[in-house]
């Protein structure tokens, strides 16, 4: 089916739909060029720094895809829609690599969630960022930024995912340290590099595996070469475990979350442009990716995470004072479930949920950002040094910032499940999946706990932050207050553009039933590549069987008929037994329609409960004030600590990980300096000992026997030269003496 519709692409993009990879290769480089100009002549020679470059390339970028949207999504209407345009990259004797651009209703959708949900951090930032000395380079990074996450999802291939996945790495460590002289912002953005590269190692070895088990990286061609049984088993598993392990950087999953929330140390719009619609979503989009080579022991693994750090991250947030830290923890948790959606097979809804997670954190975030704004104004007027960003100083902030207050309520409301938001149809059906996982796995009841006791959590802390930051008495004092104001336009219309969707009528029309609604009918869940082999296997093994057993009673039948004919009556009972391939939800078992119908509707229920009773909760203890926090902080005790100090994660890793890494290099440092420094200079020792003994030889032994020779040759010298006067007569003299010495000694 995959390779089917890979060749018809193939065939297609050369008439009619080849605008449309152009116009997709335009929303890519846009941004790049952008990148390029403003990053070394927007701060000297373009007036605004070149902004308007960036936003003129984003802006373009985003009016093209919601053409394509328009076009091939809701024009054609097919849930089966798929091109692709490619060109060959790299050519190594036989073999080529060949990358290009797939566009279906996935890659499109996201397409138009990344370019508008950045268009409007773009318009944002002109008033947010305005006065900045660094004003042109924070735009070039957007524009670098969003070159690398539209590539990310533009790409067919796993290894051009990857390379634009460390782009995006990358591009999220400039903006995270864009204010760079401040150490937290600096260590923030080390601390997000490092975290990612971690899981990146995990997403590498999950890349190598494929490519060495199928030849290829081409995710259609992955998904047919599995659906073909060229990978599977334990090999399938740990090849999609590896590759999720991306994810689990990226999309800040546990264990590797605690780089998110201290991303906040960049820019507002920094924060709502990684933690909504790009940077985090970039891990949950991989899977939708590979959802299809996911194995049922994978996707429980993944699963369990994901519902894991839905509820967890939610308990963190429920302590925090720092309103974009809460607003962080609540992307955790929120990317949790759909991660967990993933997992149990609710494919559409983790999907879904993607989307509209996207408009309504963007607003929370750059809401936030407007509150940030005012409070910066008000603190700065009575020369305070306050934490603009604690609500502990905010409060009765409805009636002087009435647009971002209505935005502001409204993500929330859609965030914390109330029905007639998007919100409320994605986390029920997300939470509809996760109950019919359990009903047909009851062992899994944790998944299902996960998923509501978030549920609950999230409605009470963020309303506990509305009331504490737009309801009662500005806690800044009244002459601070005189300071507080809306934000400019281009603060607020971004505002008002995510706030309206968040409305479910851009979704479905039926707010209670998204399964009616465009985004499902467009985004079904994609057939399992291994059910696929499965299914052909077990096809094969019912004709075999049932051609054995039509071959056995064939012959019981000549027997009988041999036996009839001499007298004897032999009663013959043949029965064909047929068997039926059933299909498989997640967890590769079976389940039927009915249960997901009966989870959904209870879902539904349940959650509805539970987020009326979180938002009454938050509304008696910070709205009523029937209930004193103070009081529960106490009573909760340790429990209230370990949420507000974010369980000791950041203090375990400081301790564990680091610390042992700082150890093992000391230990390493000692046995460089003392073991192999040591031997080093041991032998060097050694060698300036036989140097100067070497030496004292040559000076005392060689020199002397040589100084001695030459003495000795002196005084031989010195004593023939006694004899040799020059003079004549006292040779003949020495001769004549010589001669009488001679005789007479002769003589004697």
């Amino acid at each position: 089916m995959y390779l089917r519709q890979f060749a018809v692409g193939a065939l297609e993009n050369s008439n009619i739909d080849n605008i449309m990879f152009q116009l997709a290769i335009y929303i890519l480089l846009a941004p790049l060029v952008a990148f390029t100009i403003n990053i070394f002549w927007g701060k000297r020679y373009l007036p605004r720094g070149g902004d308007w470059i960036s936003i003129t390339a984003i802006w373009s970028g985003c009016a093209f895809a919601l053409y394509m949207f328009f076009t091939k999504v809701l024009g054609n209407y097919d849930p089966n829609y798929f091109q692709s345009w490619q060109f060959d990259w790299i050519r190594w004797g036989d073999y080529q690599l060949r990358i290009g651009i797939a566009l279906d209703n996935v890659s499109l959708i996201m397409l138009v969630v990344v370019t508008l949900v950045s268009s409007l951090i773009h318009l944002y930032s002109t008033a947010y960022m305005k006065g900045d000395p660094k004003y042109h380079r924070f735009f070039a990074f957007l524009s670098f930024f969003s070159f690398s996450m539209i590539g990310l999802v533009l790409a067919d291939n796993l290894l051009i995912i990857f390379c634009f996945w460390e782009l995006v790495g990358l591009s999220s460590y400039f903006l995270i340290g864009f204010w760079h002289e401040k150490d937290s912002a600096a260590n923030a953005a080390k601390k997000a590099f490092v975290a990612n590269r971690i899981g990146d190692v995990g997403m590498l070895i999950g890349i190598l595996l494929v490519f060495t088990a199928m030849g290829t990286l081409n995710v259609t061609e992955v998904i047919a070469g599995v659906a073909a049984g060229k990978m599977g088993g334990m090999a399938l598993t740990i090849a999609g475990l590896c590759l999720f392990c991306g994810a689990i950087g990226k999309s800040a999953q546990f264990p590797l979350h605690v780089w998110l929330p201290d991303a906040m140390e960049g820019p507002t719009p920094v924060s709502a442009l990684i933690h909504a619609a790009t940077m985090v979503a970039a891990g949950v989009y991989l899977v939708v990716r590979i959802f299809a080579i996911l194995t049922p022991e994978a996707s429980l693994v993944i699963a369990y995470i994901g519902g894991f750090t839905a509820l967890f991250a939610a308990t963190i947030a429920v302590a925090q004072y720092d309103i974009k830290r809460v607003l962080a923890y609540s992307t955790l948790s929120q990317l949790g479930y759909m991660v967990m959606a993933l997992g149990v097979g609710s494919y559409t809804a983790g999907f879904f949920h993607l989307v509209t997670h996207a408009m309504f954190k963007a607003c929370l975030f750059l809401g936030s950002g407007s509150v940030i704004h005012a409070m910066h104004g008000a603190l700065h007027h009575i020369h305070s040094h306050d934490d603009a960003q604690d609500m502990r100083f905010m409060g009765g902030l409805k009636k002087y910032m009435p647009v971002t207050f209505i935005t502001f309520l409204i993500a929330t409301v859609s965030l914390s499940g109330v029905p007639l938001t998007s919100g409320f149809m994605s986390k029920d059906a997300i939470l509809g999946g996760s109950l019919a996982y359990f009903m047909m796995h009851p062992q899994h009841w944790l998944l299902p706990v996960f998923g509501f006791g978030a549920a609950i959590l999230t409605a009470f802390y963020m309303f506990r932050l509305v009331y504490m930051t737009f309801f009662g008495e500005f806690k800044s004092g009244p002459e601070a207050a005189t300071a507080l104001h809306e934000s400019p336009r281009a603060m607020t219309i971004p505002l008002i553009v995510l706030g309206a969707l968040s409305i479910f009528v851009f979704y479905s029309f039926n707010p209670f039933n998204p399964a009616s609604g465009w985004f499902s009918t467009l985004n079904p869940q994609p057939d399992r590549a291994y059910e696929q082999l499965q299914a052909v296997a077990a096809h094969d093994t019912h004709a075999e069987a049932k051609s054995h057993d039509s071959h056995s009673k064939h012959e019981a039948v000549e027997k009988a008929e041999h036996n009839d004919s001499h007298g004897t009556v032999v009663e013959s009972h043949g029965e064909e037994h047929g068997e039926e391939v059933h299909a498989t939800d997640a967890g590769g078992h079976g389940g039927g329609h009915d249960v997901h119908h009966t989870a959904h509707l209870i879902a539904m229920v349940i959650s509805i409960i539970l987020a009326t009773l979180g938002i009454l909760i938050a509304t008696m203890g910070y709205y009523w004030h029937k209930i004193d926090p103070n009081v529960w902080k106490k009573r909760l005790g340790p429990v209230y600590l370990g949420m507000y100090h974010k369980w000791w994660w950041d203090e375990i890793y400081e301790y564990t990980f680091i610390g042992g890494t700082k150890l093992t290099a000391n230990i390493l440092a000692w046995f460089d300096g003392a073991v192999i420094d040591g031997l080093v200079n041991f032998v060097a020792t050694i060698g300036r000992f036989v140097s100067v003994v070497h030496g004292w030889f040559d000076l005392y032994v060689v020199d002397g026997l040589v100084n001695l020779t030459a003495w000795i040759v002196g005084i031989f010298g010195r004593f023939t030269r006694l004899f040799q006067g020059g003079q004549i007569q006292r040779y003949v003299l020495y001769t004549i003496a010589l001669v009488a010495v001679f005789i007479i000694l002769k003589v004697l």
